[in-house]
C-alpha cells in the first residue's frame, strides 16, 4: 500500500475540506503478471540469434511509441493541444497503446486528475506525497486507480472507437507483439516488443517520478514541477515539466528554442502536410515571463503567500 505524506506540502486553501484518498488499499498484486512477463522477455534474446534488424526494430519501436506516447496520449487526447482528423485520431489512439499503458480515455483521464491535484494528496503519482516507487509504477497498480474516470473526458468518451480501444487496451499491444514476431521471429519479441517497451515504460515514467525531484524550475507553480534537459532528450520533450506545468494549452513544451522538444518537431513538420493543425502557440506573455529571471518562488512559497500563477488559471 501508499503513505501519504501529509506534510510534504501545504495543501492549498480551496482543497482542504476535501475528504483525503483511501491509499491504504494493497495493491492489486494479481495484475502484475503481464508487467514482469514483459521485463523478463528481453533476457530470451540471450538465448536466440539476434541479428542486427532486432536491434534495430528495439530501437525503432522506442523511438516511434515514445512519439505517439508524447503526442498522442498526452499532447493531444490529454490536453488536446492540436487537431487532426478521426482517422489520424484513430491511429494515434492505436499507436499510443502499443505501448501497453492501457486505453486512451484512462490515461487522459487519470493525467487530468494529475494536473488538477498536481502534487496534492489527491494527485494520482506524485513523488513528493506517495515517493518514488508510487509515482514511478506502483499508482498503476492501486485500485483507486483501475477505471477509467469518464467524466473527465467526455469529449473523448463521445468516439465510439475510443470507448472500445479503452475497453480493449491489451489489441494494440498484442497486435504490436505479433508484428514483430512476423518480421524478426523470436528476437523480434524478445527485443522488437519486450525489451523496448520495458524501457519505454520506464523512460516515460521517469517524468511522474524524477520530474517534480530534479531539475530547475522557470516558473512559479503550486506543484514541484522542474524542468530537465536530460529527461528531455529521454521522452522527446517531456523533460520541460515545469514549463508545461505552468501552461498546459501549448502544444509545445520547450518554450524556448534552445529548449530540445523533438515531439513538436515532428508534429510540426506533420503540419507541414496538412496531417494535424492548429498547434497551440506558448502565449508572448509567458516567453516574456519566463526569460524575466530572479529567484523562482517554491510551491511552498507559492501556496502559503497565495501568490496567483497563470497554472491556477489554466485549470
Amino acid at each position: 500500500m501508499a503513505t501519504l505524506r501529509l506534510d510534504a506540502l501545504p495543501i492549498p486553501e480551496k482543497l482542504r475540506d476535501r475528504p483525503l484518498p483511501e491509499l491504504s488499499k494493497p495493491y492489486m498484486w494479481s495484475s502484475l503478471g503481464p508487467f514482469v512477463v514483459v521485463h523478463l522477455l528481453g533476457f530470451g534474446a540471450l538465448f536466440v540469434d539476434v541479428p542486427w534488424t532486432a536491434w534495430a526494430l528495439c530501437l525503432g519501436a522506442f523511438w516511434v511509441r515514445m512519439f505517439a506516447i508524447t503526442a498522442g496520449y498526452h499532447r493531444y487526447f490529454s490536453h488536446r493541444t492540436f487537431k487532426t482528423t478521426r482517422t489520424f485520431q484513430f491511429v494515434l489512439a492505436f499507436l499510443s497503446m502499443t505501448s501497453s499503458q492501457r486505453g486512451v480515455l484512462w490515461w487522459a483521464a487519470h493525467h487530468r486528475k494529475h494536473h488538477k491535484f498536481s502534487d496534492t494528496p489527491w494527485d494520482v503519482h506524485s513523488p513528493t506525497r506517495t515517493g518514488f516507487w508510487h509515482s514511478h509504477v506502483g499508482w498503476i497498480f492501486h485500485p483507486n486507480y483501475d477505471d477509467t474516470d469518464v467524466k473527465q473526458v467526455r469529449d473523448l468518451a463521445r468516439f465510439p472507437e475510443l470507448v472500445w480501444l479503452d475497453e480493449h487496451w491489451m489489441v494494440p499491444p498484442l497486435t504490436f507483439a505479433a508484428f514483430c514476431v512476423l518480421v524478426e521471429g523470436w528476437a523480434g519479441l524478445f527485443l522488437g516488443f519486450g525489451l523496448s517497451t520495458a524501457l519505454l515504460w520506464h523512460a516515460a515514467f521517469t517524468i511522474n517520478s524524477l520530474a517534480h525531484v530534479y531539475g530547475r524550475r522557470r516558473y512559479p507553480t503550486t506543484d514541484t514541477s522542474r524542468n530537465s534537459l536530460l529527461l528531455a532528450l529521454l521522452t522527446f520533450g517531456e523533460g520541460w515539466h515545469n514549463n508545461h506545468h505552468y501552461y498546459m494549452g501549448s502544444t509545445r513544451q520547450g518554450f524556448y528554442w534552445w529548449e530540445i522538444d523533438i515531439t513538436y518537431y515532428i508534429l510540426k513538420a506533420l503540419s507541414w502536410f496538412g496531417v494535424v493543425w492548429d498547434l497551440r502557440p506558448v502565449p508572448k506573455a509567458v516567453l516574456v515571463e519566463g526569460r524575466g529571471g530572479g529567484v523562482v518562488p517554491s510551491a511552498e512559497q507559492v501556496i502559503r503567500e497565495g501568490i496567483v500563477t497563470r497554472e491556477m488559471n489554466e485549470l
